[in-house]
């Protein structure tokens, strides 16, 4: 019995015109794993695609990240037309990667399902999968700041959490290599 090699999609959030910055953490941890993992991410149209099969722990995945050129805010309707034409039909087989304010910074906090919880990124996600709530979300904890949360989330990185999640070797990389190779066994 042959047995088919799982298929996941990565899509990091981010706004292309403010890297380095809180609100592009999902960009910067697609660069990472892309870097790791070998993974040469190119320019579609949409977004910037990587697509190949790779070994995460002892199980063969095949592997898409993807970063949409659209304003993190309306970056659903890219995110679910490329999804549907690599994984049609299984929602569980996406990963969305975001920013938190909800969480202290440098945390992970993994969920599949449920609401947006206000982020305006997974709710364009959502409406553009018809309503269809049922992927994984990475929530990438920034903490709150002090002064308004635009600026703050718009702020740049310190440089510990630059470390932390943009580097191959980074705490963070270790914590979102460890939950997607959990989602590709089940």
């Amino acid at each position: 019995m042959v047995v088919a090699m799982p298929k996941l999609m990565v899509a990091g959030l981010g706004n292309i015109t403010h890297p380095l910055t809180r609100h592009s953490l999902g960009h910067i941890i697609v660069d990472t794993l892309a870097s790791r993992l070998g993974i040469p991410l190119k320019s579609a149209s949409g977004g910037y695609i990587g697509t190949q099969d790779v070994m995460l722990g002892d199980s063969p995945v095949s592997l898409t990240l993807y970063k949409s050129k659209s304003f993190m805010n309306i970056s659903g309707p890219s995110i679910a037309t490329t999804f549907r034409k690599i994984i049609p039909n299984s929602p569980s087989s996406l990963i969305v990667i975001h920013d938190s304010l909800s969480h202290r910074p440098c945390v992970l906090a993994p969920r599949l399902g449920g609401s947006a919880n206000g982020h305006n990124g997974v709710k364009s996600i959502i409406a553009a999968l018809g309503g269809e709530q049922g992927f994984h979300r990475f929530r990438v904890g920034i903490g709150r700041g002090d002064g308004d949360v635009a600026d703050y989330v718009l702020g740049r990185l310190s440089k510990h959490e630059k470390e932390y999640w943009g580097t191959d070797s980074g705490d963070g990389m270790e914590s979102v290599i460890k939950e997607i190779t959990k989602i590709s066994r089940r």
